[in-house]
């Protein structure tokens, strides 16, 4: 069997590297290099990195220009396997492989379509969510599915989660791929009734806020990423809250902090929510490293005092 990938971020990785053992990958593209960290070099994706390690062609393509499209042909490729890629393809690409175009999709569909459906579980407290194979037609991640594997979300950050889910998925991908090119995979079309959207995730969303829940709090930290992390001000002090538990219950040494107060107890930090408490485990000040709360709490003069959300 004969395959071409598209994928560029890490949750694509596991797929391309579960090709790669057990099929012929005649092509990965991926999108071209890009300042992906803080620094001003182009860096490879980490698609475009595994690929090269591999020793397969890569095509960098933001779109689908016309050397990109007979780049495409002169595979042959029984089909094509997509996994995050990060572009729109048109239908001369859906049609050139007899088998068609198929996705590693990172939810239960028909829930979560859209841009960001790990983030949504998450923060919708859903019990498991799980990866689908699915056809690649016109709408966003309307196609009919072939097969899905789950896996639990609560206590699980974006990252763990996402990692997670790429194994998945390309276990599920290469399983499903010989009855996909045989044309005997048993797809099955979404319910429409059912359909929920993970619209992309913006920073304001995660912004921590005492007027909320502990455990929607905390659900923001979990989901939180470098592009929008779960920030909020403290003491008078902007920071980035990294890792927390939620709800608390205080150690009987101090009582419970108020909506919008905090609490330093046994190196403990409390920050007071609606109806309950949500305890900081690591956070990151503006312009300081990450610590941890017990070593930030440690320097404060005052152990008590209030919090909000970022303005």
């Amino acid at each position: 069997m004969k395959v071409v990938f598209m994928g560029t971020p890490e949750f694509a990785v596991p797929s391309l590297r579960a090709l790669a053992d057990a099929f012929e990958v005649a092509l990965v593209v991926t999108r071209p290099d890009a300042v992906r960290s803080r620094g001003k070099a182009l860096e490879p994706s980490p698609v475009k990195r595994c690929a090269l390690e591999l020793g397969l062609p890569v095509l960098e393509a933001a779109r689908m220009t016309d050397d990109a499209l007979a780049e495409l042909k002169r595979c042959d490729a029984d089909v094509f396997c997509v996994a995050a890629y990060g572009c729109i393809l048109p239908d001369e690409v859906l049609t050139m492989a007899p088998a068609g175009c198929v996705n590693v999709h990172a939810s239960l569909l028909p829930r979560w379509r859209g841009a960001a459906p790990i983030q949504r579980a998450i923060l919708a407290g859903d019990e498991e969510t799980g990866v689908s194979i699915m056809r690649i037609g016109q709408g966003v991640d309307t196609g009919a599915y072939c097969a899905q594997a789950s896996c639990s979300v609560p206590g699980k950050t974006t990252s763990e989660l996402t990692a997670e889910l790429a194994e998945l998925g390309g276990r599920l991908l290469v399983k499903m791929l010989p009855s996909i090119v045989a044309q005997t995979a048993p797809w099955r079309e979404q319910d429409e009734s059912l359909v929920t959207h993970a619209a992309k995730i913006s920073k304001a969303e995660l912004r921590l806020d005492p007027s909320d829940g502990a455990l929607e709090n905390a659900r923001r930290v979990l989901a939180s990423s470098d592009a929008a992390p779960a920030r909020c001000v403290i003491a008078g002090k902007s920071v980035r809250v990294t890792a927390a538990a939620a709800p608390v219950a205080p150690d009987g040494a101090v009582d419970a902090p108020g909506e919008g107060a905090y609490a330093i107890s046994h190196g403990r930090l409390l920050l007071g929510c609606a109806g309950g408490a949500l305890q900081v485990v690591s956070l990151k000040p503006d312009g300081k490293r990450e610590m941890d709360a017990t070593a930030w709490a440690a320097g404060q003069r005052d152990h008590a005092g209030a919090w909000g959300r970022l303005a």
